[in-house]
């Protein structure tokens, strides 16, 4: 057996039951969870990011959920570096360390590191952002011309990505620095675990789901950020339902436009984190949603920590 406390990973896409089998685990294990959902982290987006209910948090200890404010700009590199210290307390406390998420740049920051690389410029992301928005996909093409390598591994309609390469490439007037640079997480061994459930429920699940999160006020509850401090331009507005929310509040968008194009964007967003996911070897799919295979989940990490 590979040396190194016992860290269990639950990966998966939206809507597969991820943080319903961790709690299922949880309750079974002495154990607690830390987030890896990138929206998850943010104080008052609740309802659009199916954020685990105040009640289970309190049953279980969570890490990293409502850890920053709406304006705040976090990074991969950032999840990491504040991640990688939880861990490390909950093993002190002879616990184990769930992570739980969807947001797999995040967690491949988390377990295999980043290369280092400068922090972000806003000045140069302005005046990138305003050449995007006169002529579209010139931040992909001038990456292109720049970085061919980087621009080779990002799909040409990614804005963020592409932007973020290109800001390396003119910060350091270099391309970006190999994976070999990165420094993995040391001191734990891993068990992770896909939920794989069928394509069609899940695509069914989500639509209700997106349904749900309208009628349980995920309008009210972008016109209540507005109301306290937020502007509409902070990262999570970026995001699925959100962006199609303010778009309701703002009159550019009706309700049923809102719901059917969120509903378009989470089945492709599912889609887009099994690709992400399938390239991961050391991950153990189970077939199915995170209730339906629970027992079989608990009995690998039964094996798995004895």
């Amino acid at each position: 057996m590979a040396s190194g406390s016992p860290l269990l990973v639950i990966a998966g896409p939206t809507g597969s039951g991820k943080s319903a089998l961790a709690l299922r685990i949880a309750q079974k294990f002495p154990s607690e969870i830390v987030n890896c959902d990138s929206l998850q982290l943010y104080r008052g987006f609740d309802i659009g990011t199916a954020k685990v209910s105040a009640a289970d948090r309190r049953l279980i200890p969570h890490h990293l959920v409502d850890a920053l404010q709406p304006g705040w700009v976090y990074s991969a590199g950032d999840y990491a570096r504040c991640a990688r210290p939880i861990l490390g307390a909950i093993s002190s406390r002879h616990r184990l360390p769930i992570v739980v998420g969807g947001t797999g740049f995040y967690l491949r920051a988390l377990l295999e590191g980043l290369p280092a690389l400068p922090a972000r410029d806003e000045s140069l992301r302005a005046r990138l952002a305003d050449r995007e928005k006169k002529r579209p996909g010139a931040v992909f093409r001038l990456l292109k011309r720049l970085d061919p390598a980087a621009a080779a591994r990002i799909s040409s309609r990614d804005v963020q990505k592409s932007t973020r390469a290109l800001e390396v490439r003119v910060l350091t007037r270099a391309a970006a620095p190999p994976p070999s640079t990165a420094e993995p997480l040391t001191g734990f061994r891993t068990l992770k675990i896909g939920l794989n459930p069928d394509r069609a429920r899940l695509h069914a699940i989500l639509d209700a789901r997106v349904g749900e999160m309208f009628q349980a006020g995920l309008i009210e509850e972008v016109e209540t950020l507005l109301d306290r401090e937020c502007t509409g331009a902070e990262k999570p507005f970026e995001s699925l339902g959100y962006k199609q929310a303010l778009a309701v509040v703002r009159g550019g968008m009706r309700l049923e436009e809102a719901i059917a194009s969120t509903q378009l964007e989470t089945r492709q967003y599912a889609r887009r984190q099994m690709t992400w996911f399938r390239r991961d070897r050391e991950i153990v799919w189970l077939a199915g949603f995170g209730d339906e295979v629970a027992e079989e989940a608990m009995r690998m990490v039964e094996t798995f920590t004895s």
